[in-house]
């Protein structure tokens, strides 16, 4: 064996959860390195740069935030295991959110770091509903939401046991899709009760310089331990042999040998580097739907903080503007319906904040509609649905006339399903992943494994534990092959 090109752990992308997992092993002494196709880690959260100014591509917020001192908790787990001191991820929390409906955001629900918040909204607002919702909170703080082996249930199934209004549900539904769910209109219940919990009942918060911040500390520890990196270097192939994944051909041509292989990728994706024999294999197709989500997301940089405008209340707002929420492809390029708008200045920076601001929008939609335009006609269904997400998104805000946000506004971006899967390699732009997934990680090769997306836990927390637990479970237990 050629030492030099053998490693005890190969992992597939320096996203979150492939260098969270990196980070672990290296922590126990295994030889480890990543193989990154693109020139920037962070997949589906990193950022980009246009004219020396940058932008995080899908940080909103970082979810499972609790104050200092709180224990037993996802965020402290997290920090324990790949050994980072709190103040290296400098979180700032947030100052309130909203889930508004209606035509103009008639019906409202506040919430905050404070899980009393919310809970005093619905009582509020739902009166009929609010013992049933304690109820709720009593079930979802008794269930492990970390069972590999949890059986799948319909998470609108089991929230009607407790919630009766439809309006109620689909409000807090609402935020808990657009953060982490792949599948139209419902959730399974783990993921349901991860979301639940890491948005409504820890919280939100934000680096001051956003997710950049995360990457570098990440990045910090993985050089610190010991482990390796190679960007702009994929892997291309994963050779089979007696039912274990003997070799990884990467994109320059060149071969590695791995003990164990950990794809970040996604199942679908991991399953191609296979070949096409792996397609018939379980668990990669088991239950997969064949319909995938993905967003449109424009970003607005504005002259001064948003709070100039009178939109400094406001962390984050998901909005719907119809009957019911529709958590669906939608049959158009986007549905501005409903979404999620976001300012990443209203979170509590000790000094004020960066001094430019942000406006970020996001929308669902059809990565069939998207795919095909050639670049002239691309550019232009660029700028319309950046136009139109805006104009639907400020039905919920504070008004401010047209031309007082033009002359506000310093520059403008949109990224599409395309720049998704340009820069993810996920299909169809499938921002969540497979519909289906595969929690204890495990593929049809008895050494390759999945973390990240499709091995279901979602969100920056989410992510790094994802690649925590598999490396855990399969890499560092007693009696795995080192």
């Amino acid at each position: 064996m050629n030492r030099a090109s053998h490693y005890d752990v190969a992992i597939i992308g320096a996203g979150m959860s492939g260098l969270a997992a990196g980070i672990r092993l290296a922590h126990f002494g295994r030889r480890v390195c990543i193989f990154e196709r693109h020139y920037a880690p962070g997949g589906l959260n990193s950022f980009y740069s246009i004219d020396g100014r940058k932008y995080d591509v899908g940080l909103h917020a970082v979810t499972n935030y609790v104050p200092r001192g709180v224990k037993g908790t996802p965020l402290g787990r997290l920090l324990r295991q790949l050994r980072i001191e709190r103040d290296e991820f400098d979180l700032c929390p947030q100052k309130q959110s909203r889930v508004v409906f209606g035509p103009r955001g008639g019906i409202e629900l506040r919430f905050t770091n404070d899980r009393t918040v919310l809970e005093t909204e619905i009582a509020s607002k739902f009166p009929a509903q609010i013992d049933g919702f304690r109820r709720l909170l009593g079930a979802l703080g008794s269930y492990d939401d970390t069972a590999t082996e949890a059986p799948a249930m319909s998470a609108r199934a089991v929230l009607r046991r407790y919630i009766s209004d439809q309006l109620l549900e689909d409000m807090i539904f609402c935020p808990l899709m657009y953060y982490g769910s792949a599948q139209e209109q419902d959730m399974d219940f783990v993921q349901f009760g991860v979301m639940f919990r890491s948005i409504f009942l820890e919280g939100l918060a934000r680096p001051h310089e956003g997710v950049r911040r995360i990457i570098r500390v990440l990045l910090e520890k993985y050089r610190a331990a010991g482990g390796e990196r190679r960007m702009k270097c994929g892997v291309a192939r994963i050779i089979e042999r007696e039912g274990r994944a003997a070799a990884l051909v990467l994109d320059d041509g060149g071969e590695i040998t791995a003990t164990h292989v950990l794809s970040s990728i996604g199942a679908e994706e991991t399953m191609a580097l296979c070949g096409p024999q792996a397609a018939a294999h379980p668990p990669a197709a088991a239950g997969d739907a064949p319909r995938r989500l993905s967003f449109i997301e424009s970003i607005r940089v504005l002259k001064s903080p948003p709070a100039d405008l009178g939109w400094g209340d406001d962390t984050i707002v998901f909005f719907n503007d119809s009957g019911r929420f529709e958590y669906t492809r939608p049959a158009g390029p986007v549905d501005p319906r409903s979404g999620v708008i976001c300012f990443p200045n209203n979170f509590d920076f000790q000094d004020g904040g960066p001094p430019e601001g942000l406006l970020r929008i996001t929308c669902l939609a059809n990565y069939d509609r998207w795919a095909g335009l050639p670049e002239e006609r691309y550019r232009a269904e660029k700028q319309h649905w950046l136009d139109e997400t805006t104009r639907s998104a400020r039905r919920f805000l504070p008004p401010v006339a047209d031309e007082t946000l033009v002359a506000a506004t310093l520059a403008t971006d949109l990224f599409t399903p395309r720049t998704i899967l340009r820069f993810t390699g996920h299909r169809e732009g499938a921002v969540y992943g497979a519909p289906h997934k595969i929690r204890d990680g495990h593929t049809h090769l008895s050494n390759l494994y999945l973390c990240g997306t499709d091995q279901g836990l979602l969100g920056i927390v989410g992510s790094m534990l994802s690649g925590i637990s598999m490396a855990n479970a399969h890499m560092l237990r007693p009696g795995a092959d080192v």
